[in-house]
């Protein structure tokens, strides 16, 4: 005996106004592009709630990692479908207990619709006395080994023993489009989840030093690209290259400034290419203080090479929580493989930590710098990600 629905429940969404039916067609759309390749009859929609028809060929473990992969999803629980009298329900529950071992249990049953002839504690009474009597186990309402939940529907009555919790947040695709730059190391995989976790489509940027060094990078941008794609289906990685434009800065910059130049001209990059694509906002895995480029004086004068806003999701969280959170998302072992990344070419031993924007710009003007962003940008490739 396999459950026949999924039910789907929100959090954020579910406070939403007037605009309330944009946030649940947007989960409802992510959902179908989610579970297109596994036995799902359909998708509904009615109150605030979702829910997903199975077929009987069903595997729960399966279709639960989609649902919650899919942001702005509180929790979800399979359950089983009968018909709206109490008759129906205490047979159900007899198959769902001669397969079930507990000691103690609790009834919570709830009802959206009021049109039915018990109340919800006679339900909670009247199916937990016979649960005792049938299984000889006791009621314990707190904490106990088995919980029972009845809900009762319109039509119907749904009965689950078990519940997921999902990640939260809001659906893909509700927040606008961002352009994040996306290193092969720990942080900017986590900052890009969490801009995906509050609706935001992001695209993907992946500066390299190839053929200076090997694809390492490359390769392992292209394995994260994968994972985060569990989360917005259809995504964009660039791979644009850099190496030419470190050497000029080597030649042309003191050492302790070089990181910087670096950056701001990655920045300048990814704004061209997020006009291009129509995004709105950079995306980077900045963490104040992590290290000497991510100092507020130079973080501020990083910014000041472009006009667009630059989202830094991870600006007040440690290297520790980093890192944990990495691990839960699936990151964390693709982050720490060894690779040649363009951020470790050319690295002073000592960057200075509190530069000014005005000092930036006057190395910057002994370089061609139009030539070398459009040259970067010409040689730009873009890989493209469906899920699933």
């Amino acid at each position: 005996m396999n459950p026949t629905t999924i039910l789907v429940k929100f959090h954020e969404t579910a406070l939403k106004g007037r605009n309330r039916h944009i946030f649940i067609n947007r989960i409802l759309d992510n959902l179908r592009v989610a579970t297109k390749d596994l036995p799902v009859k359909n998708i509904w929609h009615k109150r605030l709630i979702i829910g997903l028809s199975l077929h009987e060929e069903a595997k729960i473990p399966e279709i639960a990692k989609r649902i919650t992969n899919c942001f702005g999803i509180a929790k979800f629980y399979p359950v089983y479908e009968v018909e709206k009298n109490l008759e129906s329900t205490l047979n159900l529950l007899k198959e769902i207990l001669e397969q079930t071992k507990f000691d103690t249990f609790r009834i919570t049953a709830k009802r959206p619709s009021k049109n039915f002839n018990l109340t919800s504690d006679e339900i909670n009474r009247k199916v937990g006395t016979f649960v005792e009597e049938f299984t000889n186990s006791k009621v314990q309402l707190k904490n106990p080994d088995l919980e029972i939940f009845i809900e009762v529907m319109d039509n119907n009555i749904f009965i689950h023993t078990e519940e997921f919790k999902g990640f939260g947040g809001m659906p893909v695709g509700v927040s606008g489009r961002a352009m994040a730059l996306m290193s092969g190391g720990i942080d900017s995989p986590v900052a890009i989840w969490q801009m995906l976790k509050r609706g935001t489509t992001v695209d993907m940027l992946h500066f390299h030093s190839y053929p200076l060094v090997d694809k390492s990078s490359i390769e392992k941008a292209f394995d994260l690209a994968k994972i985060l794609n569990q989360h917005q289906y259809n995504s964009k990685l660039f791979l644009a290259p850099l190496s030419k434009i470190q050497q000029k800065i080597i030649v042309e910059v003191p050492p302790e400034y070089r990181v910087l130049l670096y950056r701001r001209f990655m920045i300048r990059i990814a704004e061209k290419l997020a006009i291009h694509k129509k995004s709105i906002a950079l995306i980077t895995g900045e963490s104040l203080a992590q290290v000497a480029s991510q100092t507020l004086e130079n973080i501020a004068a990083i910014d000041a090479a472009v006009k667009m806003p630059i989202l830094r999701p991870l600006i007040g969280t440690n290297k520790d929580e980093i890192i944990e959170h990495s691990k839960r998302i699936g990151t964390f072992d693709i982050s720490i493989r060894p690779d040649q990344d363009c951020c470790s070419l050319f690295v002073p031993k000592h960057p200075i930590t509190a530069a000014k924007a005005e000092i930036l710009e006057s190395f910057e003007n002994s370089l061609p710098m139009k030539e070398m962003i459009e040259s970067s940008i010409e040689q730009t490739t873009e890989e493209k990600f469906i899920y699933p």
